[in-house]
């Protein structure tokens, strides 16, 4: 009853080694070793099925006998992978361990030389190589809950109190096949947390890839904000006695912040692309530039048409040049006409009062089209060309402001596991600012949580910083601080945050290696 009793408490011990370990690798040494510590086993091999369910990999072997102990994560096993077929696509019942997985059928061999049923060449090499003597084995199917083989669990050598090597009990075959379908149950839910992580990192590449098939700078401000997020966290885990000394990103939290920047912009995948990529004022599916110039050209040959025709008949000398020099005025008005809207749709200076009224006054300019006279400007083309500060009218910009919102409602449909719940807050908060002005909640002061601050600076550093955006020039590194610092002083950002990100020289780490030459400046700006 003691042994018993003894033994059932080994199990629960297994059992909860089985349910606590995260690492898979780990998991399946720890499991050999239990499995040998369980039996009295010298040594072990532990197999698993392949994801083609080919073969039988090594996965980690022991011999304590030998101080040996080797593991796949390590790449200290020399030995190929076990085929689970011949050549010939018949099953290859010559290897013990092979055939084992086939049949799932259980062997006790009490001594591996006089087998006749199996070849055991590999164990016999090993022997002769290292002085070893394999003799007792015990090999066991490892079979998940859907009744699925996923490996082998093989161990060697049963010794007795005086280190004998003894045969393996029916005890010992009930004990292991109780833990190996412990074993195999907690490999099977490690397989499929791994496979869902891996689902969600290929659901988070693929939107990626989704935005950056709308907008190419898209694409690539989203992998330099996860880049300068991450490069904050982990600066605020080796702060140990600065601002943020009781402050730690463990492994969990920066997966969070990492999932959460690479989603940030996710609601753009919504917004038009005239929109994301709207280079100037007047673009939409098309620069309708083009469109204004036609017309200016149109206007041209109408006055041109009407001088020709002031023209004819008419012999005063002095009459015809006072003609061709109100043409010619009337041409060159038009053209620097023409060159002030192309220069008023690039949106790179802001629009003050005096250029408003004259892109207003250029509207007023009849032209003759479809054989209906009109305003040279159309209504639609005025409001667009008198935006005051970069490409956008207020509807685009309100577009682009809820990509946040959007991001954030899409995010908050997804059946997040615990440790990725604040995904969604994170990444939607990312606009958000300290004096409750931003977007899309309109958040203020400490409601806004760490992460979220991380991704707002780590979001517009980069944005100040970018040189692949198509409606703007790029900051140089002096002009992008000077930036963030007007923004401390309105209580957009949080200056702490801030102040660290400078401080420890990741605004210069990040800008060797992402900004141009060109922009490489003095910074003479504090904080």
């Amino acid at each position: 009853m003691i042994e018993k009793d003894m033994y059932i408490e080994e199990l629960n011990e297994i059992g909860n080694l089985l349910t606590t370990e995260r690492d898979l690798n780990v998991l399946m040494k720890k499991i050999l070793t239990a499995a040998k510590k369980l039996t009295n086993s010298d040594a072990g091999t532990f197999y698993l099925m392949s994801d083609d369910e080919r073969s039988l990999q090594f996965t980690a072997v022991q011999t304590d006998s030998l101080g040996l102990s080797l593991s796949s994560a390590e790449n200290t096993i020399p030995w190929p992978n076990l085929p689970l077929y011949m050549e010939d696509g018949t099953p290859n019942h010559i290897n013990a361990s092979v055939s084992c997985a086939i049949n799932d059928e259980l062997f006790n061999i009490p001594d591996v030389y006089y087998s006749e049923k199996f070849n055991f060449e590999g164990p016999k090499a090993f022997d002769a190589s290292t002085g070893y003597r394999t003799k007792s084995m015990l090999i066991v199917p490892m079979k998940n809950h859907e009744g699925d083989i996923i490996g082998v669990l093989q161990l060697i050598n049963k010794m007795d109190e005086d280190e004998i090597t003894i045969p393996y009990t029916e005890l010992d075959e009930k004990l292991i096949r109780s833990m190996s379908s412990q074993a195999a149950i907690s490999i099977t839910q490690h397989k499929l947390i791994k496979g869902l992580q891996e689902l969600l990192d290929a659901f988070i590449q693929s939107i990626a890839t989704a935005i950056g098939e709308k907008s190419k700078y898209t694409q690539g401000h989203i992998n330099r904000v996860a880049n300068i997020s991450l490069m904050i966290a982990k600066a605020i885990n080796e702060d140990t006695e600065g601002f943020y000394k009781d402050e730690f990103f463990d492994e969990d939290r920066l997966k969070q912040l990492d999932v959460a920047a690479w989603m940030h912009d996710i609601g753009k995948i919504t917004t038009p692309e005239y929109v994301v990529d709207k280079s100037k004022k007047l673009e939409t599916i098309h620069d309708r530039i083009h469109t204004v110039e036609a017309k200016f050209e149109v206007l041209k040959k109408e006055i041109e048409l009407d001088y020709l025709k002031s023209t004819i008949g008419e012999n005063d000398e002095k009459i015809k040049k006072e003609l061709e020099e109100k043409f010619n005025n009337k041409i060159k008005q038009l053209e620097d006409d023409f060159v002030f809207i192309k220069e008023s749709n690039t949106g790179g200076e802001f629009m003050s009062d005096e250029r408003i009224e004259r892109i207003k006054k250029i509207s007023q300019y009849k032209v003759v089209l479809n054989n209906k006279e009109q305003n040279l400007l159309t209504d639609d083309e005025v409001k667009n060309l008198c935006i005051r500060k970069g490409t956008l009218t207020d509807e685009e910009r309100f577009i682009i402001n809820n990509h946040a919102k959007i991001s954030y409602d899409m995010l908050n449909a997804l059946p997040f596991p615990k440790k990725l719940k604040e995904v969604p807050v994170i990444a939607g908060g990312h606009h958000e600012k300290l004096n409750g002005e931003g977007y899309p909640f309109g958040l203020k002061g400490d409601e806004i949580g760490l992460e979220s601050r991380i991704l707002a600076v780590a979001d517009i550093f980069e944005a100040l910083t970018a040189h692949d955006r198509p409606y703007k020039k790029p900051n140089s590194l002096n002009q992008s601080m000077k930036i963030l610092s007007f923004m401390i002083k309105d209580h957009e950002l949080d200056e702490n945050l801030v102040k660290f990100f400078v401080e420890k020289g990741l605004h210069m780490e990040y800008s060797k290696n992402n900004l141009n030459e060109s922009q490489m400046d003095e910074v003479t700006v504090t904080f």
